[in-house]
């Protein structure tokens, strides 16, 4: 097994020469992928080319997610079986933290690996507001205990080579995706603890902070918006029917009924990558049994919420918070979960390479690509 360097850049200054300089003596093989940066930073990439990193360059800026792919497909075609630890190009990972994270991607069983901050000390606010919210959202939603959601410092096995391809997302929400594809893949997700490093300000950053941030947040909006519009149908059933009969238990049950059909047909189709590959007969069977069961827990919140005072609609609203993520996570784990894990991920087998420090101390000197 070899261990690549895969570092996306657009438009960098000289740090990346000092990172890949530091990568290089390191005894780690690089790729750098120049996304569209144009001709006024060629001497940039020449020097990294000079220093013995591979350089694939493109005519237009695609995006992080889209230089990514495009380094993920060039290993897999150049050096098939190489692991592959994916870094930023400003130098705000440090080197012995891409060696930390290279370790453990060897040292791990097919496991996507993080090379995760803890944000203390000075941070800017908007990466420590953005890293929160974001954090709340991906637990929320996938499960996944994970610290450090935004991070780019990120190791793959060479298993998983295809997998990334696969995977929607060419701009920064495509480092999200992946989060939220494995959750559902049932790929294992690990984390290393890094320095939390930021330079001026972060403001070598080209991330656009209305338009991406729409990007990075689209995927999670996909695993509400099902949820929430079941909500809605459930609420306004429930308020119409219990207004017209004063009964709860039967409004309860046929409102239960209406938003639980609509949010099994969006969820199969829209939101889990594995429903439609489950036959409808086996996830309807399975979906039934959650839904009678969060119809039964429904029930016995809501009849002791409003036992003790709370009105309907506000009594409704706590309940389906509390049910909320059990439900997702039943969802996600049984009844929409894939039939089998993709044959891209089957862990590697043989024995593990060395240590990240010393697999590649006779480095290939592969030609740059122009």
């Amino acid at each position: 097994m070899t261990m690549y360097v895969l570092i996306p850049a657009y438009e960098p200054d000289g740090r990346l020469v000092s990172v890949v300089a530091a990568l290089r003596c390191a005894d780690l093989d690089v790729l750098v992928v120049d996304d569209g940066s144009g001709p006024r930073f060629a001497a940039t990439f020449d020097e990294v080319r000079a220093l013995g990193a591979t350089v694939l360059a493109d005519t237009t800026n695609r995006g992080k997610g889209h230089a990514l792919k495009a380094g993920f497909a060039w290993l897999a075609e150049h050096r098939p079986g190489s692991d592959v630890v994916c870094a930023d190009c400003d130098g705000q990972h440090l080197v012995q933290d891409i060696l930390r994270v290279a370790d453990r991607v060897t040292a791990s069983d097919g496991a996507m690996v993080l090379g995760a901050r803890r944000f203390t000390g000075h941070v800017p606010l908007r990466s420590r507001w953005g890293n929160a919210v974001t954090g709340v959202l991906v637990r929320t939603a996938t499960g996944l205990p994970v610290h450090d959601t935004q991070t780019g410092l990120r190791g793959y096995p060479a298993s998983m080579l295809g997998w990334l391809r696969t995977v929607d997302g060419e701009r920064f929400e495509y480092e999200l995706d992946l989060l939220l594809r494995a959750s559902q893949d049932g790929i294992a997700v690990e984390e290393v603890e890094i320095e939390t490093v930021y330079l001026d300000e972060n403001a070598s950053s080209h991330f656009r902070p209305v338009i991406d941030s729409a990007r990075v947040y689209a995927p999670l909006l996909r695993f509400s918006l099902s949820s929430f519009g079941s909500f809605l149908v459930d609420t306004v059933t429930l308020l119409a029917l219990f207004s017209v009969t004063g009964a709860l238990l039967p409004s309860v049950v046929a409102a239960r009924v209406l938003s639980s059909s609509v949010n099994f047909a969006a969820n199969r189709r829209l939101v889990f990558a594995g429903g439609r590959a489950k036959s409808l007969r086996a996830a309807a069977t399975q979906y039934g049994v959650l839904a009678a069961t969060l119809l039964a827990a429904n029930f016995g919140i809501l009849t002791a919420l409003t036992g003790v005072g709370i009105a309907l609609l506000p009594a409704k609203v706590l309940t389906e918070v509390a049910l909320f993520a059990a439900s997702y996570q039943l969802q996600r784990t049984v009844v929409f979960a894939p039939t089998a894990r993709p044959a891209a991920l089957v862990p590697r087998t043989g024995s593990a390479a060395g240590s990240a420090s010393s697999r590649s101390a006779a480095p290939s000197r592969a030609p740059s690509t122009p």
